[in-house]
């Protein structure tokens, strides 16, 4: 038995999972894609994922020695359509002088492959720019890395959406403050948007809220209105009165309402939120105030004006963070995070009847 399978088994029974090659229809499977054993450094956090036009999915994370070393690289694999064993992670961006973090890869409907990344230029996250990448080739091979952000303490987190009118919305972050282990109640969540014929882009008024947010996940509920939940600002302490931020726009994500609480708790730690082929509006978060545990899905039938459905992922003691979603072309849901101290990168694997078997 090779040794990847031995420690998803072990994996699977703590944690109370099956683990199976084909997710069928009302079934959850989760994956244990890399931790430890792969040579990236011990560090591999977060990860993003993308289904190419081409069937592949394609992963990113950032690694090295921890989150804070200099000598650190996104990597990248890729599953091939039909296959199961995921390429050995190559480093596809690095700086020889600075410290790279969250990395997000995403195909445009032109067919071109984004890279999204991170430059930390202090010790800090708020010291930060966004520079990006291109592949014309599916990720076999990348141009050269531009900054796309010039302003210090911006960041990127969530993937990009396209919205109604063919523009593409970036969700963006300002950190501030000089401490590793908080981040300011000034930071905000904003967005570029992408002019596609213009091939230019703008950046959009922010979401303020009266303790900071950062990490926004965007959706269009309908031509020009969008909703915005955010990761809440402030520190890790075991607060329990932090939630998930909330934000509107009316006029195609260019200005924004204040960011108000939600209904979802949030212990300083990233969601993601999607709309399903469905109709249905999809959340994952932590659902916990002050921990990174259970890692759960909750679905709106009416566009976010209730939420009667929500299922864990996974639960119990553990770490599992920086949850990224999206739905494949055959209408099942990934939803990638990390695990065992930032440390393991997974994936889960279900449908709509899944959740909805939670009721």
């Amino acid at each position: 038995m090779r040794r990847s399978t031995t420690i998803r088994i072990m994996l699977g029974a703590a944690l109370g999972l099956v683990f199976a090659g084909v997710a069928s229809a009302g079934d959850l499977r989760i994956e244990r894609i890399f931790g430890p054993e792969i040579k990236t450094g011990p560090y591999k956090h977060p990860a993003a994922l993308e289904e190419l036009s081409n069937g592949d999915f394609y992963l990113v994370y950032y690694g090295g020695e921890g989150e804070y070393a200099t000598d650190t690289g996104v990597f990248g694999s890729r599953l091939r359509k039909g296959e199961t064993e995921w390429s050995a992670p190559t480093r596809i961006a690095h700086d020889p002088f600075h410290s790279v973090g969250n990395a997000v890869v995403w195909q445009a409907p032109d067919g071109l492959v984004w890279l999204f990344y991170v430059v930390r230029y202090g010790d800090v996250w708020s010291t930060s720019r966004v520079a990006a990448k291109v592949s014309k080739d599916a990720c076999e091979t990348w141009s050269d890395a531009s900054l796309l952000v010039l302003e210090e303490g911006t960041l990127v987190r969530n993937r990009p959406i396209v919205l109604s009118d063919g523009a593409y919305l970036l969700p963006l972050y300002r950190e501030t403050g000089a401490d590793t282990e908080a981040t300011g109640p000034d930071s905000q969540s904003f967005f570029l948007r992408y002019d596609p014929k213009a091939k230019a882009w703008s950046t959009t008024g922010p979401i303020v809220s009266p303790r900071g947010n950062i990490q926004p996940a965007p959706v269009e509920l309908s031509p020009g209105k969008l909703v915005a939940y955010c990761r809440r600002g402030g520190d890790y302490r075991p607060e329990t009165i932090g939630h998930i931020v909330r934000a509107e726009s009316s006029d195609g994500g260019r200005t924004w309402t204040e960011g108000r609480d939600s209904a979802f708790p949030n212990p300083n730690a990233a969601v993601d939120l999607l709309k399903t082929r469905k109709g249905n509006l999809l959340l994952v978060f932590n659902d916990s105030m002050n921990r990174r545990t259970p890692l759960t899905v909750a679905l709106s039938p009416d566009l976010d004006r209730s939420w009667p459905v929500k299922r864990d992922i996974v639960a119990g003691d553990g770490d599992f963070g920086y949850p990224m979603a999206l739905q494949a072309r055959d209408g099942s849901i990934h939803v990638v995070f990390t695990s065992e101290r930032r440390s393991v990168v997974n994936r889960a694997v279900f449908d709509e009847d899944w959740i909805q078997a939670g009721r």
